[in-house]
C-alpha cells in the first residue's frame, strides 16, 4: 500500500537519533545499542552508488544532457541521420572516460581512508586519540596529563586532563571491575560535557561525576605519559566529526562558463533550425525537418568538449605531482585544477601552517640595557658569577664584593640575576623524567641531583611560551629540576640545588592577562611575590615603567610574544595579613570570584619591575615571502585561527601578513546589536587598515549586520579572526563565497581545518606533523606553506588559460563545420542533409585534429620563473578575460568567417561531381584547422609539431581507404591541389594578420615579458 512506502521512504530518509548511553567496562555484551564504526570516511560513492552517482554528476551537465538526449533521437526513424555509432561511440567514450577517472580517485580515497581506519590501539602514549573516550587512568603520579588540542581547536596550549579518581587509584586491571560511564548524548560542543562514573562491586557503590576535565576527544594528541580511557563516542558521534562538515562535488568556475556558453550555442542551433526551416517555408513535415536540422546541427556543441577538459585535467594533475620544485604534492581532486587559476581570497589556519608551533627565545630587555640571541652567553656569565658569589657567602652577595664591583657592572648583574631567577620560578611547569620517577622531599639535595639528570628531563606545561621560558633560563644556569603542588627546586650552575615552598598560586586568565606565584626560599626565608603577564594588564602595576610601552611596541612591531615580569618582596607579617584575607574572600558566599580578585589586586601594588621577555613562535619555511608574492597576485589573506587574540595578532606582524606601515584595527568585543553597530562604524571610518577580530564578535556582527561586516571586511588588506570554531572558519567561506561571487581558497593542517577545506571552493593541506586529516580531506595535498607560490602562480595559471584555450578552440572546430552545414543546406533548396557522414565526422573529432587540439594543454605564455616573478600576471586572470563572452564571440566570428570561405570556395571551384564537393571542402577543412592550432599555441613543444604532423600523415594515409567518400582519380590531381591550397589559404592568412598586428601594437602582458 501506499502508506508502507512512504513509511519505509520515512525510515530510509530519517537520520539516525543521538541517545545518552551507558557504557560498560570489559562487558560489552550489556551493550544493547548499535554505535557507528570507528573510522574516517572521505569516500564520496560506495560500491551501489557510485555508477548512478557518477550518471547524475554527469547528466547534471546541460552539455551531457543534450548529447544523450541527441543520441537517443537517432532510434526515430524520421529523425536519423547517417550511422548510429556517429552519436553512440563518443557519447559512450566520454561516460567511459569519466567513470575510470572517478573510479581512480575513489580507489585512492578507500586506501587513504582504509590505511588510518586499520591502526589497533591498546593505550595511549605521544599518540593521536583515536575516539572520544574518558580519561581512566595515566603513568603520571599526578593523576593527571596534558594534551594538545591545536587539531581540534587550533588552540596551541596544552590542555591538562584529570583521570577518574577510584579509577587512578586502582591497582588492578581496570577491565577486571564492574562499572559503567553514563555519558550525555553526542553534541558540537567541544568545551563541556556531562556524565557518570559508577563502579558496582564495591559496598556502598562508589559514584563520581565526570565533567570535561576528564574526557580525551578524538584528533587529540597525549602530550605527556600513557593514559588509558573507556571510549564513549565513535567514529560519526565524536566531537571532532560532528564538528566537521560533509565533503561536497566540486564544480569548477571554468566549467560552469563553458556551461553557460553550450546553452548559448544550444540556443543558436535551435534558432539556426527555425530560420532554416521558414526559409524553406515551412512546407511539408515541417516539424520532423526542423527537428532533423537540430540534429545535422548539433556538431555545433561538439561532444568532445568534455573529454578534451577531462584529459586536460588529468594532465594537469599529473604535472603537478611530477614538479620536482614541490615534492610530496598531490592532487585529489582531479576535476578543479583551473580553480587553482582563479582565487581571489586564501584563508590560511595559524598553528601548524603559517608557523612551526615551536617558540624560541629572542630577546631579554632590563630596561637600560637589552640581550638578543647573539649576547645569551652574556647572561650566563652573570649567572654564573652570581651565584658563585653565593656559594662563597653562604646566602647573598656581601656588601664588600657589590662594592668592589664598579656601579654599573654589579647592577646589571644583580638585575639579570633577579629576572633570571624569577623567570625560573613563576610558571606552571613541571619538569618529568622519563626513565625513573623522582621521590619527592625525601632525598637530600646532594642525593636527588643524581636523580635530575639532564639527558631525560621533558618539561610540560599548558603554554608552549612558558616552556621555551624555562628551557631558557635552563640554557642560561639556571635549571627547574623538580616541582609539586607545595614545592618546587631549581639548579644553580655549580649544582647547588635551592628550594623554595610555593604558598600562593594565582593562574592565567584571559580576563586578567596575568599570572603569579608567592614563594618562600628554603635557605633564606625570604617570601617574593612574582608575576608575569601583557603589558596592558602590568603596566598599571610596575614602577619606574617609563620605557616598558616602547620596548614592547618594538618587540610586538618583529611579531615577538611579550611578557612582563615583576617582583614584589613581602616581609612575615604582610603575608600572614595577606593570606588571612585572601582565604576569608574565598570563603565568602556572595560576589566570591570578586571579593578574592580585589584581595589579590590589593598585593599588586608597586611591583618591582624586573625584565621584559619576547618569545617568538617560529614560522614555516619562506611563509614572509611567500604571503608577499600571494599579496602581489591580488589575494587577498584572511586568517581563521582558534589561538587567542595576541598569538594572532603577533603572528600577523611577524609573518608579515599586516605589513610594518599598516595599522590594525582591534574590533572590540561586542555582544549586542547596539555594540555592533557602534564598532562597525568606528571601523568604518578607518582606512587601509588590517581588521582583527575574535569569533563571539564575528558571531554577533554576521547575526545582526551580516552584509554591512563582510562588505567592509572585504575592502581590508587583511583579516585575522581569532577564537574560531572549526563551523565558524566553514561558515566565513560561505560568506565570502555568497557575497562576493569570487573564487576561495582554504589552508590548513588540523581536523580542525577540514570543514573550511571543503566548503571553499579549492581546498589545500598541508600534512602536520599531528596527522593527515586535513590532507586528507583536501583537494590538493602539500608538504609545506612555502609551495603555494608555484602551485598557484605556475600550475594554477597555466591549467586556467590553457583550459580556456582548449575549451574555446574545440567550440570552434563544431562551430566551423555547423556553418559549412548551414551554407550547404541553404545552397541546395534548405534539404536536411548531411554534408559529410559516417567515418568523415567521427575522424574529423578524432584522429584528424584531436592530438593537436589536445597539444594546447602543454603550451605556455611565460616560463614558470617568470611567473613567479611577476605575480601581477596572475591578478589578470582573476578578471575572466581568457574565457569570456567577448573571447566567445571573436572565436564565432572566426568560425562564421572560415566555414563560409571552405563552404562557397569549394562550392565555386567544384566543376561536375557533387563528391569533389566533399573532397576539397573537407582536406581545406582538415588543413585549416592544423594551421588555426598553430596561430594559437604561444610556446611550441616538440610534441605539439609531432601531434601536427602525426595527424596530417593520418588524414593523408585515411585518403586511400575512403573510397565511399572521395574520388581517389580526382584526389591524386593538380588541380585539386591548388584548389584546397587557395581556400585554405585565403581562410587563414588574413587572422594570422591579424594576430602579428595584434601582438605589433596592442601586446598581451605576458609578451612583454617575454619578448
Amino acid at each position: 500500500s501506499p502508506g508502507c512506502c512512504d513509511c519505509l521512504a520515512h525510515i530510509c530518509r530519517r537520520k539516525k537519533e543521538l541517545k545518552a548511553r551507558t557504557v560498560w567496562l570489559g562487558s560489552p555484551e550489556k551493550c544493547e545499542e548499535k554505535y557507528p564504526k570507528n573510522g574516517i570516511k572521505n569516500q564520496k560513492y560506495n560500491i551501489f552508488t557510485f555508477v548512478p552517482g557518477v550518471l547524475y554528476q554527469q547528466f547534471k551537465f546541460f552539455l551531457n544532457l543534450y548529447f544523450l538526449v541527441v543520441a537517443c533521437s537517432q532510434f526515430v526513424p524520421s529523425l536519423k541521420i547517417g550511422y548510429l555509432y556517429t552519436y553512440w561511440a563518443p557519447l559512450g567514450f566520454v561516460l567511459t572516460v569519466t567513470m575510470v577517472r572517478e573510479a581512480v580517485d575513489e580507489v585512492r580515497r578507500y586506501q587513504r581512508d582504509k590505511e588510518m581506519n586499520s591502526q589497533l590501539y591498546s593505550k595511549l602514549t605521544n599518540q593521536r586519540i583515536p575516539a572520544d573516550m574518558i580519561f581512566l587512568r595515566t603513568s603520571e603520579k599526578n593523576g593527571g596529563c596534558f594534551i594538545r588540542t591545536d587539531q581540534l581547536d587550533g588552540e596551541t596550549d596544552w590542555k591538562l586532563k584529570v583521570a577518574v579518581g577510584c579509577t587512578q587509584r586502582l591497582p588492578a586491571d581496570l577491565f577486571s571491575i564492574s562499572a559503567y560511564v553514563y555519558a550525555q548524548k553526542p553534541q558540537l560542543d567541544i568545551h563541556s560535557f556531562e556524565g557518570n562514573f559508577t563502579r558496582e562491586d564495591t559496598d556502598p557503590q562508589i559514584h563520581e561525576s565526570l565533567s570535561i576535565e576528564n574526557t580525551l576527544w578524538a584528533s587529540t594528541v597525549v602530550a605527556s605519559g600513557t593514559v588509558i580511557g573507556v571510549v564513549i563516542y565513535t567514529g560519526k558521534e565524536t566531537r571532532s566529526v560532528l564538528n566537521t562538515s560533509y565533503a561536497k562535488n566540486k564544480v569548477g568556475l571554468l566549467d560552469l562558463e563553458l556551461n553557460r556558453l553550450t546553452k548559448a550555442l544550444f540556443l543558436a542551433q535551435v534558432v539556426l533550425s527555425i530560420v532554416m526551416v521558414a526559409l524553406q517555408g515551412f512546407v511539408g513535415p515541417w516539424l520532423s525537418n526542423l527537428c532533423r536540422f537540430v540534429v545535422l546541427f548539433s556538431y555545433i556543441i561538439p561532444i568532445s568538449l568534455r573529454v578534451n577538459l577531462d584529459m586536460g585535467k588529468s594532465a594537469y594533475g599529473w604535472m603537478i605531482m611530477k614538479d620536482e620544485n614541490i615534492p610530496g604534492t598531490v592532487v585529489r581532486t582531479s576535476t578543479i585544477p583551473e580553480e587553482l587559476g582563479r582565487l581571489v581570497y586564501l584563508l590560511t589556519d595559524k598553528t601548524g601552517t603559517l608557523t612551526q608551533n615551536e617558540m624560541v627565545f629572542k630577546r631579554l630587555h632590563l630596561g637600560t640595557v637589552s640581550y638578543g640571541t647573539d649576547t645569551m652567553d652574556e647572561i650566563q656569565n652573570h649567572i654564573v658569577k652570581s651565584y658563585a658569589q653565593r656559594s662563597e657567602d653562604g646566602s647573598t652577595p656581601s656588601r664588600k664584593t657589590q662594592t668592589s664591583c664598579p656601579k654599573v657592572r654589579k647592577s646589571v648583574s644583580s638585575r639579570i640575576h633577579e629576572a633570571v631567577k624569577a623567570i625560573a620560578l613563576c610558571h606552571n611547569v613541571t619538569p618529568v623524567y622519563e626513565s625513573h620517577a623522582i621521590v619527592n622531599g625525601e632525598t637530600e639535595s646532594a642525593e636527588a641531583d643524581q636523580d635530575y639528570s639532564d639527558d631525560n628531563r621533558t618539561y610540560q606545561a599548558s603554554s608552549p611560551d612558558e616552556v621555551e621560558l624555562v628551557r631558557w633560563t635552563e640554557s642560561v644556569g639556571l635549571t627547574l629540576v623538580n616541582r609539586d603542588l607545595n614545592s618546587l627546586q631549581l639548579k644553580t650552575p655549580s649544582g647547588q640545588i635551592l628550594s623554595f615552598h610555593i604558598l600562593q598560586i594565582f593562574p592565567f586568565t584571559s580576563e586578567s592577562k596575568r599570572m603569579g606565584i608567592i614563594v618562600r626560599e628554603e635557605l633564606t626565608g625570604d617570601i617574593t611575590f612574582y608575576m608575569k603577564g601583557a603589558d596592558v594588564a602590568m603596566a598599571s602595576i610596575v614602577q619606574y615603567n617609563d620605557w616598558l610601552e616602547e620596548e614592547c611596541g618594538n618587540m610586538a612591531r618583529e611579531g615577538l610574544r611579550t611578557l612582563v615580569v615583576a617582583k614584589k618582596s613581602l616581609s612575615e607579617e604582610q603575608y600572614q595579613d595577606f593570606e588571612s584575607r585572601y582565604n576569608q574572600a574565598k570563603l565568602s558566599i556572595h560576589d566570591r570570584g570578586l571579593k578574592v580578585a580585589a584581595v589579590v589586586e590589593s598585593l599588586e601594588r608597586e611591583m618591582e619591575l624586573l625584565c621584559l621577555t619576547g618569545v617568538e613562535d617560529q614560522l614555516q619555511a619562506d611563509v614572509r615571502p611567500t604571503l608577499e608574492l600571494l599579496r602581489n597576485a591580488g589575494i587577498k589573506i584572511w586568517m581563521l585561527t582558534g589561538d587567542k587574540l595576541e598569538t594572532a595578532t603577533c603572528i600577523a606582524k611577524s609573518s608579515h601578513l599586516v605589513s610594518r606601515n599598516q595599522d590594525i584595527h582591534v574590533f572590540k568585543p561586542v555582544s549586542s546589536r547596539g555594540e555592533a553597530h557602534l564598532e562597525l562604524n568606528a571601523f568604518r571610518r578607518k582606512h587601509d587598515c588590517a581588521l582583527v577580530i575574535s569569533g563571539d564578535s564575528l558571531e554577533v556582527c554576521l547575526r545582526y549586520y551580516e552584509h554591512e561586516f563582510v562588505e567592509l571586511a572585504c575592502q581590508c588588506p587583511a583579516v585575522v579572526c581569532c577564537r574560531c570554531s572549526p563551523t565558524q572558519k566553514a561558515q566565513i567561506v560561505t560568506l565570502l563565497q555568497q557575497h562576493t561571487a569570487n573564487r576561495t581558497c582554504a589552508i590548513g593542517d588540523g581536523g580542525n581545518d577540514v570543514s573550511m577545506i571543503q566548503a571553499a571552493d579549492c581546498g589545500i593541506g598541508i600534512e602536520g606533523k599531528e596527522g593527515k586529516q586535513a590532507s586528507l580531506a583536501a583537494d590538493f595535498s602539500i608538504t609545506q606553506f612555502k609551495h603555494i607560490g608555484r602551485l598557484l602562480m605556475v600550475h594554477g595559471r597555466n591549467s586556467y588559460k590553457r583550459s580556456a584555450a582548449l575549451g574555446q578552440f574545440v567550440m570552434h572546430r563544431g562551430m566551423i563545420i555547423s556553418t559549412m552545414q548551414a551554407v550547404f543546406s541553404s545552397v541546395f533548396y534548405f534539404a536536411s542533409v548531411p554534408l559529410y557522414q559516417g567515418f568523415l565526422m567521427v575522424g574529423y573529432a578524432t584522429m584528424y585534429t584531436m592530438f593537436p587540439v589536445f597539444s594546447l594543454v602543454l603550451d605556455q605564455d611565460v616560463k614558470p620563473d617568470m611567473a613567479l616573478l611577476y605575480p601581477e600576471l596572475y591578478k589578470d586572470l582573476t578578471k575572466g578575460r581568457s574565457l569570456s563572452f567577448k573571447t566567445f564571440l571573436i572565436w564565432v566570428l572566426i568560425s562564421v568567417y572560415q566555414g563560409g570561405i571552405l563552404m562557397y570556395g569549394a562550392l565555386v571551384l567544384f566543376e561536375s561531381e557533387f563528391v569533389h564537393v566533399v573532397a576539397i571542402s573537407f582536406t581545406a577543412l582538415v588543413l585549416t584547422e592544423l594551421l588555426m592550432v598553430a596561430l594559437t599555441i604561444r610556446t611550441w613543444h616538440w610534441l605539439m609539431v609531432v601531434a601536427e604532423f602525426f595527424s596530417l600523415g593520418c588524414y593523408l594515409a585515411s585518403l586511400a581507404f575512403l573510397n565511399e567518400y572521395f574520388d581517389l582519380s580526382f584526389i591524386t590531381t593538380w588541380p585539386f591541389l591548388w584548389k584546397v591550397s587557395s581556400i585554405t589559404l585565403v581562410s587563414c592568412l588574413p587572422l594570422y594578420i591579424i594576430k602579428y598586428l595584434k601582438r605589433k601594437f596592442s601586446p598581451p602582458s605576458y609578451s612583454k615579458l617575454s619578448s
